[in-house]
C-alpha cells in the first residue's frame, strides 16, 4: 500500500491533478466493463441454442417440443419468447417492448463507458494545455539565462496528460465497440424468434397454440 501511495504521488508530481483524475477515471471504467462482462454472463448473452431449439420446433408446429427445449434455456430471452407463445400477432408491440426492458438493463452503463471514450482525450489535452502553460510561464521567469532543457522537460510532462488521456479512452472505446455490437446481434435474434413464433410456417396468423401445423403453404 506504502507503495502505491508513493507511486499515485510521484504520478501527481509529474502529470498534476489532471493525470490522478483519468487513474480514478479509469478504475471506474474498469470496474463498470468487469461488471457488464459479468452481467453478459449472468444473462446468457450470445447462448441461445435450446431458445433457437424451441423457436424452431414451434415453427415446425412442435408446441410439446417447444415448451420443453424452452424449459431448458437459460436465456434472459426465455420468458419473451415463453410470452409470444400464448400471444397472437397483435401482440407484436408488447413483446418487443418486453424485450427491449431486457437490452436497456444489459445496456446500463453504455452510456458511462462511452462519455469516459470521448472526454478521457479531452481531459489529457486539458492537462497538457496546463501544463505548457506553465512550462512557458518558467521560461520567462528565466529570462535571459533561458535554459532549453526546462522548456523541454516542461514540455514532456504537459504532453503526459493527454497520452495518459488516450490510454484510458482507447480501451473503453475498443470494449464499448464490443459489447454494442453483441447487443445488436441480440436484438436480432430476438425479434427474428418473437416473428417465428407469432407467423409460423404454414399458419394464417400462428396464434392458437393448440393449432395443428397446417400443410397449405402461405398464399402470396
Amino acid at each position: 500500500m506504502t507503495a502505491l501511495l508513493e507511486s499515485l504521488r510521484q504520478i501527481a508530481d509529474l502529470g498534476g491533478p489532471v493525470v490522478l483524475l483519468l487513474i480514478a477515471v479509469s478504475v471506474v471504467t474498469l470496474a463498470t466493463m468487469l461488471y457488464k462482462a459479468w452481467q453478459f454472463a449472468v444473462a446468457g448473452v450470445g447462448r441461445h441454442t435450446a431458445l433457437s431449439q424451441a423457436v424452431e420446433a414451434w415453427d415446425a408446429g412442435d408446441r410439446a417440443g417447444a415448451r420443453a427445449a424452452l424449459n431448458q434455456s437459460k436465456s434472459y430471452l426465455a420468458p419473451v419468447i415463453d410470452m409470444a407463445f400464448a400471444c397472437d400477432t397483435g401482440d407484436m408491440p408488447r413483446l418487443t417492448a418486453e424485450a427491449e426492458t431486457r437490452f436497456a438493463k444489459l445496456e446500463s452503463g453504455f452510456r458511462l463507458l462511452d462519455s469516459v471514450a470521448q472526454l478521457a482525450p479531452l481531459l489529457g489535452l486539458f492537462g497538457t494545455v496546463l501544463g505548457m502553460i506553465e512550462a512557458f510561464r518558467s521560461l520567462q521567469e528565466a529570462g535571459a539565462q533561458v535554459d532549453p532543457s526546462l522548456l523541454a522537460g516542461g514540455i514532456w510532462v504537459a504532453l503526459l496528460t493527454t497520452a495518459v488521456g488516450l490510454v484510458v479512452a482507447m480501451p473503453t472505446a475498443l470494449v464499448l465497440s464490443w459489447f454494442e455490437g453483441r447487443m445488436d446481434r441480440e436484438r436480432v435474434t430476438a425479434e427474428r424468434a418473437i416473428a417465428t413464433v407469432l407467423r409460423p410456417r404454414g399458419t394464417a396468423t400462428g396464434n392458437a397454440e393448440d393449432a395443428a401445423p397446417a400443410a397449405t403453404p402461405l398464399r402470396v
